[in-house]
């Protein structure tokens, strides 16, 4: 992160140059959802498959903005303990045993002692109204959908103020709102009052054309005839019925893996030893292993011959 935070870009094309500093090779109609969330003070609602790249988006806004990361990863069960603050009980005690051996036994300035910022354990959400550098934070609610939910309920809450309040001290507000990125694989429909506060954008696989620049800035070192014989074997993989479908991410691993292997185009036996780094469930696998790995193979070069 840089030392000294950014200001906001001030246009679409602005926005498109700042993600792709990161290395986000961003479509226009992402760009301006992510321009209209930072100048309208809104957090962005990013919906889509598993390894599109929606949580990198708020990984490179925090990254090109010099702003400090605050990631809440959900999951079932996600309390406010784990979410938003806890007392270090631990260290109360020592500190009430320590008042105690002093000679101390007035009980209510024990508890007024140990109820302090001092002893308060900051998770995520509270992390995220403290500025940084004088900036506000990038707020990351990774996988919104795979809390319950009440959670949902307290989220929207701590969204609508930006305040969170603490009985024993009183409550916390941000002095400068969080830049907020949650994302959803859509495991769950997320409640239309959540939805409301935000910017929405659903985030699609790339088109062949994006998911070669995106190989050009992620593998730079991958020979070009191997990156479009990857990337045609993957989008033709998105069209089958399997379990799960390959992301970018995926995309991305297997370009790195093959050019480990020193491998400079595809052929049938390199492609069924090492769809388990695209591919991640056995169904699937079987599925495309040998003769069906090899037709996709010899439709994509074919293609790829005739477009010379």
């Amino acid at each position: 992160m840089s030392d000294a935070p950014r200001a906001l870009p001030e246009t679409i094309d602005a926005t498109v140059e700042l993600l792709s500093q990161g290395d986000y090779v961003a479509d226009r109609s992402l760009a301006t959802v992510a321009f209209l969330s930072l100048r309208m003070g809104r957090p962005i609602f990013l919906e889509g498959e598993a390894g599109v790249g929606k949580t990198e988006i708020a990984k490179v806004l925090a990254h090109s903005l010099g702003r400090k990361l605050v990631r809440l990863q959900c999951y079932e069960g996600l309390d406010t303990a784990s979410a938003v603050y806890e007392w270090n009980y631990a260290r109360q005690m020592l500190e009430i045993r320590l008042a105690e051996a002093a000679g101390e036994t007035d009980r209510e300035k024990l508890a007024r002692g140990i109820f302090t910022e001092e002893f308060l354990i900051r998770r995520p959400l509270l992390q995220a109204l403290e500025s940084h550098n004088g900036a506000a934070p990038v707020l990351l609610i990774d996988e919104l959908d795979r809390t319950d939910e009440p959670f949902e309920a307290y989220l929207l809450e701590v969204l609508s103020d930006y305040q969170i309040t603490i009985p024993e001290i009183g409550t916390i507000k941000a002095a400068e709102p969080p830049i907020v990125v949650i994302t959803s694989n859509r495991t769950r429909e997320i409640h239309d009052a959540l939805k409301r506060r935000c910017l929405y954008h659903w985030v699609d696989y790339p088109s062949a054309e994006r998911e070669l620049e995106i190989l050009a800035r992620k593998a730079p070192g991958a020979p070009e005839r191997l990156t479009r014989e990857i990337v045609g074997f993957i989008q033709a993989l998105r069209k089958m019925d399997l379990f799960k479908v390959p992301g970018v991410a995926e995309t991305i691993d297997w370009t790195k893996a093959l050019s480990e292997l020193d491998v400079i185009a595809l052929d049938p036996e390199t492609v069924n030893n090492t769809l388990g780094v695209i591919l991640k469930y056995q169904d699937d696998i079987a599925k495309m292993q040998g003769s069906e790995a090899a037709r996709i193979l010899r439709q994509v070069q074919a293609e790829a011959a005739a477009l010379g």
